[in-house]
């Protein structure tokens, strides 16, 4: 493992100034947010690693400089730079479908593909440690990740037809994926917009509370131009009826995700697909964050190849993603890139908590690493981008060939690694978060 041997106080002063790098500047402008951030990782080591994407590629810095199954182009590939064990979840696409995959691509950038694996990996050694697994289940999932990943990636690579590699869909999915999807289909339209605003005048507003933030004047005159420059983000396809875009109403929000402390965000309620109020829409602008892994990726054609960061997650997320988010586009607001997206009512994460026999575990473990392989392989030379002009899929099952037997060791091995490692950096980032040393807190 590439983290240098360090006693736990040198370990947490490394901490620190890791944290300083990625987090400082936010957290100076909004120490409560940041509070609470902690808070959440604070609860256990799988949140505490969910939280540390910044200290995980830190770990792996030397790595940039080389490493088992990386070349020149398997190191240059579109990643999601924060891949999870729960970073996973149901979406409707751009072709109306529900579908079970890889989500929250705030991370996303182009590097290694080991490094997406590797991160997942580690993260199912954390949640077979909480659920009690012994040493060999752990090694046994980690094993049965590499082998769908790999097996999937082949038969992308060897040009498998579209019917053969289905993603997960309503007709397609089992298990804890099917569940999600079906928990997804049962939403609806009108109850986000019932848990979200209210009918005055005989016209949809945003109701109040809740974590909405009544704007000034000029605040909503800066968000609307914004907002303005985000419609020209927008592929022609989505703009086939002009009045979706009327807007009815903006407020700020508070109370975002762990990932995003400290980063501005407004709501936006737009007339939608007809006159109907129950098809309004909301999207959201959220200021985009710099990727955790672009600190550790010194090729300068990439990060000019991005106007700004939230420029930088919709092109990676529109690689990445087959048939995104049709509402998915970017804007500048106070010289500051931002993503821009629709608040999806069909949004449900996969949810662990009930996922405990070890089989069952296991029968999801290999469906995630399909859904890896799956959005590595559609970031290439077909996904409309010019970064990666080559295929993907055939680059990393290349490397792989190369040495078959030892993919799985890999990951393996790395996982055990680093789940010990996560585990006791979270027992020493409870101790400097308990004593009051982290600076600004």
């Amino acid at each position: 493992m590439p983290v240098p041997e360090l006693n736990d106080e040198q370990r947490g002063e490394e901490i620190l100034a890791v944290f300083d790098t990625a987090f400082g500047r936010l957290l100076a402008a909004d120490p409560a947010a940041f509070r609470v951030k902690f808070r959440k990782m604070a609860a256990s080591a799988f949140a505490f690693y969910r939280g540390t994407a910044c200290l995980f590629y830190h770990d792996l810095d030397a790595e940039k400089r080389g490493g088992p199954y990386l070349d020149d182009r398997t190191s240059r590939v579109w990643i999601h730079g924060d891949l999870h064990a729960e970073n996973f979840g149901t979406y409707m696409d751009s072709n109306g479908r529900l579908v079970f995959n890889v989500n929250d691509f705030d991370e996303a950038y182009v590097g290694p593909f080991t490094w997406d694996v590797k991160r997942f990996s580690a993260s199912v050694a954390l949640v077979g440690y909480a659920k009690a697994l012994s040493d060999e289940q752990i090694t046994e999932l980690v094993t049965i990740y590499a082998e769908a990943y790999r097996e999937r990636i082949h038969a992308l690579a060897t040009g498998a037809k579209s019917d053969e590699v289905p993603p997960f869909t309503l007709d397609t999915a089992q298990g804890p994926l099917l569940d999600a999807l079906r928990d997804a289909r049962s939403l609806t339209r009108f109850g986000l917009l019932e848990s979200m605003t209210e009918i005055r005048d005989f016209e949809r507003r945003f109701a109040p509370g809740g974590g909405s933030v009544e704007l000034d004047a000029a605040t909503r005159y800066k968000v609307l131009a914004a907002f303005d420059g985000y419609l020209e983000t927008l592929p022609e396809t989505s703009l086939a009826r002009p009045d979706s875009y009327r807007v009815k109403d903006v407020v700020g929000r508070r109370g975002i995700g762990i990932g995003s402390a400290g980063l501005p965000s407004y709501n936006i309620l737009l007339e939608g697909h007809s006159d109907a109020l129950e098809n309004d829409v909301v999207i959201y602008i959220k200021q985009a964050q710099t990727p955790a892994v672009s600190r550790h990726i010194t090729d300068a054609a990439i990060a000019e190849y991005f106007q700004h960061e939230g420029h930088r997650t919709v092109i990676s997320q529109r690689a990445l993603q087959a048939h995104a988010d049709p509402w998915l586009g970017w804007t500048e607001l106070d010289g500051a890139g931002q993503l821009v997206a629709e608040v999806s009512p069909y949004a449900v994460d996969l949810d662990w908590d009930d996922i405990d026999d070890p089989e069952e575990i296991a029968a999801v473990v290999a469906d995630l690493g399909r859904a890896t392989a799956t959005m590595h392989a559609a970031a290439d030379d077909t996904s409309g981008e010019s970064l990666v002009p080559f295929s993907t899929e055939r680059a990393i099952d290349a490397a792989i060939a190369a040495d078959e037997e030892g993919f799985a060791p890999l990951l393996v091995d790395f996982a055990h690694d680093y789940g010990a490692r996560a585990r006791a950096d979270h027992q020493i980032f409870l101790d400097l978060f308990r004593n009051g040393r982290i600076p600004g807190l």
